[in-house]
């Protein structure tokens, strides 16, 4: 959005190359969008019509109502932002409440709730990786929710604490962001891919390393 037109352009582009390389690869529109139910309608159709993403990362502050017209994709995912990873989250998502009777930070409540709002199974939550032990915390409230895991590249997260603590017993539904980790690999734009290819690559063996620590190789 920041360039404009060409920059849509580029989104569109990317898209459809991700579509004709790799078509089996989930594509998530990370725009954390929200607002009320009758805006968040055209977000969503955006998100999802327009683009064609597979899934989008959504602001809940307005409550699930509002979220209604994203859910109602059954066949897209809707990750809720619950902890983000910069360090001023605390100021608001780490106050606590005592909703129905029990004290607890807004973000585990914030995850509560998207809990229940997976009626059709296709909510997740985002935690950020510079965070992990509020990762862990939300793991065991939300046993089997897929969680999308930012900030392992430029922001510095924990990588290895946030697999180990995303992780839950029966599945891999954890996906793990690295931007601009990859995206600026390499300062010199002239050796762009082979940067980005390298710093993919090592960021998948990490990862992979962690699951044979833990006993859940591929």
């Amino acid at each position: 959005e920041a360039l404009g037109l060409r920059g849509l352009e580029a989104l569109e582009e990317t898209v459809s190359f991700i579509r004709a390389t790799a078509p089996g690869v989930v594509i998530v529109g990370d725009g954390k969008r929200g607002d009320i139910a009758s805006t968040n309608a055209k977000y969503a159709r955006a998100l999802f019509e327009t683009w064609g993403f597979d899934a989008a990362t959504v602001n809940g502050y307005a409550g699930g109502e509002s979220l209604e017209p994203f859910l109602a994709y059954h066949d897209k995912g809707v990750f809720v932002w619950c902890r983000s990873s910069n360090p001023g989250a605390q100021e608001f998502q780490d106050l606590r409440v005592s909703p129905e009777g029990s004290a607890m930070s807004l973000y585990e409540w914030m995850a509560m709730r998207a809990s229940q709002w997976n009626t059709r199974g296709n909510v997740g939550l985002v935690m950020g990786s510079t965070y992990p032990e509020q990762l862990r915390v939300v793991r065991a409230s939300c046993p089997s929710m897929p969680i999308l895991i930012p900030a392992v590249g430029a922001q510095g997260g924990d990588l290895e604490s946030s697999v180990r603590f995303g992780l839950d017993a029966a599945a891999f539904n954890i996906l793990i962001g690295s931007s601009r980790g990859i995206t600026y690999a390499s300062p010199d734009s002239s050796d762009f891919a082979e940067a980005a290819r390298q710093a993919a690559s090592q960021l998948r063996d990490r990862i992979n390393r962690v699951l044979a620590e833990e006993g859940k190789e591929w």
